[in-house]
C-alpha cells in the first residue's frame, strides 16, 4: 500500500508493475518469470559473523598473547612521549591540572588495551605521521574521535579534549563494543600517496608475518583505510590495503575456527 501514488515519475513505467503485468510484458519468454526465482537463490549471500582480525603492528612473537601485550606496551609508550611533548608545546588547558592529563591517559590506554585496540591506534598514527612528514595535508580532525586524550598524543588528532570538555567514551566505550573509526581528511590532490604508503607498508610487514608463519588473512573487496578510516571513494580502486583493519576480513579455509 502506497501512503502517495501521485508522486514524481521520471517515465510512465517508472512503477513496480503487478504480477499480472510483468507475464504480459514476458509473454513471448515465459520461462524468464520461472527463472526469477532461481536467480535470487542463486545470488543470496550469508555473511559469517566473527570478529574484525587486526594486522599486528608492534608484534615480535607468533604468539597472539605476547603480541597483544607488545601492541599495548607500545602504545603506552608513544601516548606518554606524544603527551609530554603536546603539554610542552601547548600547556594545560584552564581549570586542570597536569596531573588529570596523566590519569585520563591511563585511563584511556586501559580501555583501548582492555578492548584489544591498541594496533589499531598506532596503524592510523602511523600513516598521519608519514603524511605529515611529507607535507601532506591532514584535518585537525572530527566526529567522537576528538574525544580522545590518546589520539592527540598519537598526533591522529590535534584537539586537545581536556579544553574542550570532549567525552572518550563517545569514541570507545566497553559497554558499547564496537570497531572505533576516526574520521580523517587527506589533501585530495595528494591523497593517494598516503594510500600507497600503506600499501607499501604491507607488503613489508606481509613477509614478516609469513616468516612467523602466522595465519594469514584476506582483505575485503575494497582499500580498508576508505572504508575504515577516511571513507575515501577513490581508494576503492587501488586494490588491498590490509596494513588498515579490513571490515570484514576472510580468514583462508585452513585458518577458520
Amino acid at each position: 500500500m502506497l501512503i502517495e501514488d501521485d508522486r514524481r515519475r521520471l517515465t510512465p513505467e517508472h512503477y513496480f508493475k503487478s504480477r499480472a503485468e510483468m507475464r504480459a510484458l514476458f509473454s513471448d519468454l515465459p520461462e524468464a518469470l520461472a527463472s526469477t526465482v532461481e536467480i535470487a537463490r542463486r545470488c543470496s549471500f550469508r555473511p559469517l559473523r566473527r570478529e574484525p582480525i587486526l594486522p599486528r603492528f608492534a608484534a615480535t612473537s607468533s604468539d597472539p598473547e605476547e603480541a597483544e601485550r607488545a601492541e599495548a606496551e607500545e602504545l603506552k609508550r608513544q601516548a606518554r612521549e606524544g603527551l609530554r611533548a603536546r603539554l610542552d608545546a601547548h600547556g594545560l588547558a584552564p581549570g586542570t591540572e597536569e596531573k588529570d592529563y596523566w590519569e585520563r591517559l591511563e585511563y584511556e590506554t586501559g580501555i583501548i588495551a582492555g578492548m584489544k585496540f591498541p594496533g589499531y591506534f598506532l596503524i592510523v598514527a602511523d600513516f598521519i605521521k608519514w603524511a605529515k612528514t611529507n607535507d601532506i595535508p591532514v584535518g585537525p580532525g572530527r566526529g567522537s574521535g576528538a574525544g580522545s586524550l590518546v589520539a592527540w598524543a598519537l598526533t591522529i588528532t590535534d584537539l586537545d579534549p581536556m579544553r574542550f570538555s570532549l567525552l572518550f567514551e563517545r569514541f570507545l566505550n566497553p559497554e558499547r563494543v564496537s570497531m572505533p573509526d576516526f574520521d580523517i581528511d587527506f589533501c585530495q590532490s595528494r591523497r593517494e600517496e598516503v594510500i600507497r604508503y600503506v600499501q607499501e607498508k604491507n607488503t613489508a610487514a606481509s613477509r614478516w608475518r609469513r616468516s612467523l608463519r602466522s595465519a594469514p588473512f584476506r582483505p575485503g573487496p575494497c582499500c580498508a583505510m576508505s572504508a575504515v578510516f577516511c571513507r575515501c571513494p577513490t581508494a576503492r580502486s587501488t586494490g588491498s590495503a590490509s596494513w588498515c583493519p579490513p571490515i570484514r576480513p576472510i580468514p583462508s579455509p585452513s585458518h577458520r575456527p
